[in-house]
């Protein structure tokens, strides 16, 4: 079985932003190819195009919830109500553990580019970042809500 935790911290540190390393370490549970899920998770990275919002892990990992657990009936109020509840459950478990879901939150006290523009990928870079191991987390918490075990 798959250990998803480590895939993803893995994945960012190939390159991936954090949405995308949380996105494809689950393409065996979401049934999407790296490509697809690096290109359906590739906005949300540095907390929504480096905007500093939301956490991109946080955010693939709603991507996954969504695929896995998701509904697709607008009408359905009680489907709607269930899906909100579980990814404010993932939201709930991860600011535990973290602190925070926003970006800009977790990283305060790093020293970062300003602006929109992505840094470049180096030793330092991955020295000072606690992205790989949010990357971690986030996929390490959707294993437990998914019922997933990597030590199997």
């Amino acid at each position: 079985m798959i250990d998803h935790a480590q895939r993803a911290r893995e994945l960012f540190l190939e390159g991936y932003n954090c949405a995308q390393a949380v996105v494809c370490a689950f393409g065996d549970v979401t049934g999407l190819d790296v490509d697809e899920a690096a290109r359906l998770s590739s906005s949300f990275g540095g907390g929504l195009g480096r905007l500093r919002e939301v956490c991109g892990t946080v955010s693939g990992a709603a991507i996954v919830l969504g695929i896995a657990r998701g509904y697709s009936d607008p009408k359905d109020f009680e489907a709607k109500k269930a899906h909100y509840a579980l990814v404010q459950e993932f939201a709930r478990r991860f600011r535990e553990k973290n602190g925070a879901i926003v970006c800009r939150e977790l990283l305060q006290g790093v020293e970062v580019a300003p602006g929109g523009v992505p840094e470049a990928r180096t030793p330092e870079y991955y020295k000072k970042r606690p992205c790989p191991a949010l990357a971690a987390c986030a996929a390490g918490i959707l294993e437990e809500m998914l019922g997933l075990n990597p030590s199997e």
